[in-house]
């Protein structure tokens, strides 16, 4: 007897889901190049159904397709749920003689699945987005060729969806901008607020970067700021989140790390940047930044509003004197 329709919960699925929001696809158009590479796959397997599938929370959400009208399905229907829990093609000969599969909906009834062959797609961090997939309505075994070939194609498609994430990124630090960080920043409260987990802003601005670009030019500055990013990014945990909001301010996303290991972090990276080296140490200019930092609050209701705060903190700090962490803590 079969058992109820289920589907794999991925170990990593938690960092999964929120690098697929990071890459800003749900709901975005197709283009051409993803067009070329589904029609390619459904032509390698002659298969009248090609698909490129992201797997989010409770759907399978369809970013291209062809020979199927639908743009979505339940994930308890998704086949590619199963296939993003392996780093290889998984291959559905024939769904009817598979117990995962003969009694789901897609198989007994339209598009009446058979045959099913999907790779993953495989992001930069390690974790599976989706597939690239192929259907049939008859049963087949596919060679190794074309399984290879399947495999080499998804990695085209996360080759051009890597290509569009950097579009949405700053030129100079390849990090995001204040756009996306207000996209993102809200998808993260909500998930706090949701799981009951901490979440931080640390808001960072570079002390005197118009002198270092005034004195030393603008390719100077440019590369402090990478520098930058790169010591940020040194000590950002995965489920972090590093933008620019302009000039020589950056904002640093903690997420469930508690309000006293945030100010411990914020001091480690202020002095951190002491030591970072360039130019202007030889000219005995001492590098420096300063922070602001606040927690999320009862009384937030946006992203926005921690943004300001943090922002508001960080107005201390340079009044203060600068090259110091000022905090704004609400509620704690």
């Amino acid at each position: 007897m079969d058992s109820l329709l289920t589907y794999p919960i991925p170990a990593d699925e938690r960092q999964r889901l929120r690098d697929l929001e990071r890459y800003g696809l749900i709901g975005s158009g197709s283009d051409e190049h993803f067009e070329r590479i589904v029609e390619l796959a459904g032509l390698l397997f002659a298969t009248p159904i090609a698909l490129i599938s992201l797997v989010e929370r409770d759907r399978q959400w369809f970013l291209c397709h062809r020979g199927l009208e639908a743009s979505e399905t339940p994930r308890e229907q998704a086949f590619c749920a199963h296939a993003i829990t392996a780093d290889q093609v998984m291959v559905v000969p024939d769904a009817r003689d598979d117990g995962r599969f003969r009694a789901n909906p897609l198989v007994t009834g339209d598009p009446f699945i058979r045959f099913y062959a999907g790779a993953p797609l495989r992001s930069r961090d390690g974790h599976n987005l989706g597939t690239l997939c192929v259907i049939d309505r008859e049963p087949r075994q596919p060679s190794g060729v074309q399984l290879r070939a399947l495999t080499l194609l998804a990695e085209l498609v996360m080759r051009e969806i890597e290509l569009r994430h950097q579009a949405r990124l700053c030129p100079v630090t390849a990090v995001p901008t204040l756009r996306t960080f207000l996209e993102i920043g809200a998808l993260e409260l909500e998930r706090a607020r949701h799981e009951q987990l901490p979440l931080a802003l640390l808001c960072l601005d570079i002390d005197n970067l118009r002198m270092v670009n005034g004195r030393w030019g603008h390719a100077t500055g440019d590369q402090l700021l990478r520098d930058l990013v790169a010591l940020l990014s040194s000590h950002r945990r995965e489920q972090d989140y590093l933008a620019r909001l302009g000039d020589g301010e950056f904002a640093l996303l903690l997420v469930g790390l508690a309000a006293d290991q945030t100010l411990v972090l914020a001091e480690q990276l202020r002095e951190a940047v002491a030591r970072l080296p360039g130019v202007y140490n030889q000219a005995g200019h001492q590098l420096h930044i300063s922070g602001g930092l606040t927690c999320l609050a009862e009384s937030d209701r946006s992203i926005e509003d921690l943004l300001c705060r943090a922002d508001q903190a960080l107005a201390l700090a340079k009044s203060n004197g600068r090259n110091q962490i000022a905090s704004l803590f609400e509620g704690l």
